[in-house]
């Protein structure tokens, strides 16, 4: 028996429950709402990479939640996104519409292994440039580039006070982590 694949139509008629959903392939993932932890976090990072971002007319800052369609099969909400001004094609009424210039995923116990797999992969099959992952409760930040297809580390910052690489190099990260 095959699988069902869901697009953006079924993804449009979900419920405004709180929880959040993403299909990822035509497959629905549902999480529950992110924990204070995750969500001070996400607004401590975003709001430093809002103000860099305003500064120096670079493009557009969101946080979650912010639908990005990959494609008809694939609707992922990223914590934080950024395109760049050279991508603002991709902003629509309804969101991002293709790959932003960085994708942001804060792990939680419920999508630490989506995040790492399945939506690094995703991510790269539809050419975001750059992937970070942050995981609060190690302190670090794992910032990657997208090449030949596949995400390299180009950084692993940690600590109080954290240098960003690309698209961000050398923005100087301080106090996101509660």
């Amino acid at each position: 028996m095959s699988k069902v694949a869901l697009t953006y139509r079924d993804y449009a008629a979900l419920p405004d429950d709180g929880r959040r959903y993403q299909i990822l392939d035509g497959e629905l993932f549902v999480t529950p709402a992110p924990g204070t932890r995750h969500q001070i976090t996400s607004m401590r990072l975003s709001t430093q990479l809002h103000a860099h971002v305003t500064a120096h007319g670079l493009g557009l800052v969101l946080a979650a939640p912010a639908d990005v369609i990959l494609a008809d099969t694939s609707i992922v909400q990223p914590d934080i996104l950024f395109v760049a001004t050279d991508r603002q094609a991709v902003v629509s009424a309804r969101g991002i519409e293709g790959a932003p210039t960085l994708g942001v995923e804060i792990l939680s116990p419920t999508t630490a292994d989506v995040d790492r797999r399945r939506k690094r992969d995703l991510y790269a099959r539809y050419g975001v440039p750059y992937y970070w992952i942050v995981d609060a409760d190690a302190r670090v930040i794992e910032m990657y580039r997208l090449t030949a297809g596949a995400y390299e580390l180009l950084a692993r910052p940690t600590g109080a006070m954290m240098i960003a690489a690309d698209p961000f190099p050398g923005l100087a990260l301080t106090d996101i982590w509660p």
